[in-house]
């Protein structure tokens, strides 16, 4: 996925702002697809536009700068189907966590059981945020990756937290190697 679909995505929902945009795809439902940012939304919508994928008006609001207001148009909309109907890639998925756990020999435990202790906070303010966002919205497709995500994110809080004995149990030994030492 890129940009540009993602764009067309968040308008098929509805109209809006570049702002908007972005906001959606960093806040909301639609975070979990791609990284964005506005140095990559505003060009993907100007060239969406340049291509008649999407038409932009000007809304204005007394004592405000006026808005740019996006639309998918028919072309955009069909862009989208193309894209949805080819298969999907593979998940990207990275962990800074999984390194510190693969390198788990290298750390002391104090130190590990910070690390562990954060992802499990992480993951429990994840599995939160699925959670009331899944209540803002009666779109079905919406509904079921939440739930997804949920069982996800749960599977992974509850693995690490049943089994973080054993990544604990790699930790170095501080004690024993100062024991060693002298």
């Amino acid at each position: 996925m890129n940009i540009r679909t993602l764009c067309l995505t968040i308008l098929n929902f509805g109209d809006a702002t570049g702002y908007e945009i972005k906001k959606m795809a960093t806040e909301s439902r639609f975070s979990y697809f791609i990284d964005a940012s506005y140095g990559s939304i505003y060009p993907a919508l100007t060239r969406l536009e340049k291509d008649g994928c999407v038409t932009a008006r000007e809304e204005r609001e007394a004592g405000k700068p006026a808005r740019k207001v996006y639309s998918i148009t028919e072309k955009g909309h069909g862009e989208l189907c193309d894209w949805l109907s080819s298969p999907p890639k593979p998940d990207v998925f990275k962990s800074e966590f999984l390194l510190i756990a693969m390198c788990a020999d290298m750390l002391d435990e104090e130190t590990l059981t910070r690390a562990i202790d954060v992802r499990v906070k992480q993951l429990e303010a994840e599995l939160t945020q699925i959670r009331e966002a899944s209540t803002c919205t009666e779109h079905a497709g919406t509904n079921w990756i939440a739930d997804y995500g949920k069982a996800c994110m749960s599977f992974n809080l509850d693995y690490l937290k049943q089994r973080r004995n054993e990544l604990q149990a790699l930790a170095r030994d501080t004690s024993q190697s100062a024991q060693a030492a002298e």
